[in-house]
């Protein structure tokens, strides 16, 4: 399990580059008793699919990686680098999880790897219309060994402010562009929603913030992009609570979302919810969804990026009862 861990690490898959190490996993992964399915999507990339009879549990993570690359190192209990628990130790203890039901001569299960979950889960949508008959979807992802009850779901705007152009020395007969944004951003946050009580609040992030103007020339337009995090709450209220605040010279456009989703889960288990997104809503073909993985989110997308070899370990354990507890159950 670690070893292969470190080997897929050491191949670089930012996101747009997976296919690098699908390629690599492809010619060096043959686990015992398995088939393979390579499912190609419209960009190029693919998922790999390896299945063992016909699956109704399917352990599932991605091999895309958010930049930079972090080569992996060994320090210790601990595995250093970029996908270290986001997300390519997910699909090493869940490669370990099949190797042994299959040692137990356990079948009808299987290892999907995606490619596209840090950028809008396109591969999760692909294999999500080529797979029938699963009962149940383990998603991997940095929960810190907890089954996970609910996710918060999200939603893009994608935001442009219009004005007018101006020498910068008499912004008076100009329309700043920015300041229209600013005034946009104070009174989104003296926007109320109510908290959830299982997902809380519901939070936001700017990113992509884009004004050409020179520094002598008051903006005459501004974009950006707004990322929500929401809740059961408050996500079929939100396009109308954030559209309200528009004037007539701010185009907001919702380019996609995901709702928050509840998870399945059993008994013996710690459990949490967590504000990240993963594949698991694109994911509804494949039955009921459970989220589980070693690590934490609080390490991911970070230089600090790691993964204990004894949260590992015990996942590898707690994902054999589910398993038991869910073909049993």
């Amino acid at each position: 399990m670690i070893d292969f861990l470190i080997e897929i690490m050491g191949v670089e898959s930012t996101s747009g580059m997976e296919n690098s190490v699908a390629e690599h996993i492809k010619d060096n992964y043959s686990p015992a008793g398995a088939e393979l399915e390579i499912q190609d999507i419209e960009n190029g990339m693919v998922n790999l699919y390896y299945k063992w009879g016909k699956p109704e549990i399917i352990f599932c993570s991605h091999f895309d990686t958010v930049p930079p690359y972090i080569p992996p190192r060994v320090e210790g209990d601990t595995i250093y680098g970029r996908g270290a628990c986001d997300a390519k130790g997910q699909i090493a203890y869940l490669a370990e999880v099949c190797r042994r039901l299959h040692e137990r001569r356990e079948t009808n299960f299987g290892l999907l790897m995606l490619a596209g979950e840090e950028v809008g889960s396109y591969g999760a949508r692909r294999a999500n219309e080529l797979i029938e008959g699963c009962r149940y979807v383990i998603v991997g992802e940095p929960t810190e060994n907890k089954l996970i009850k609910a996710q918060k779901g999200n939603m893009l705007a994608e935001v442009e402010f219009s004005g007018k152009a101006f020498h910068s020395g008499y912004p008076e007969h100009g329309d700043n562009a920015i300041q229209r944004m600013v005034d946009f951003v104070n009174k989104m946050n003296a926007l109320e929603f109510p908290i959830d009580p299982v997902l809380g609040e519901t939070t936001y992030n700017i990113g992509n913030l884009v004004s050409d103007n020179a520094r002598n020339i008051v903006s005459d337009y501004v974009t950006m992009k707004i990322f929500f995090r929401t809740t059961f709450l408050t996500h079929d209220i939100l396009i109308e609570k954030v559209g309200s605040i528009a004037d007539d010279q701010t185009k907001i456009d919702f380019a996609y979302g995901d709702k928050p989703i509840e998870f399945h889960t059993i008994d013996g288990f710690e459990t949490g919810v967590v504000s990240y997104g993963s594949d698991a809503p694109e994911l509804t073909n494949l039955g009921k969804p459970m989220l589980y993985g070693p690590g934490s989110i609080f390490t991911a997308h970070t230089d600090d990026e790691h993964i204990k070899i004894a949260d590992m370990e015990r996942a590898v354990e707690d994902v054999v009862r589910v398993w038991e507890g869910l073909r049993n159950g």
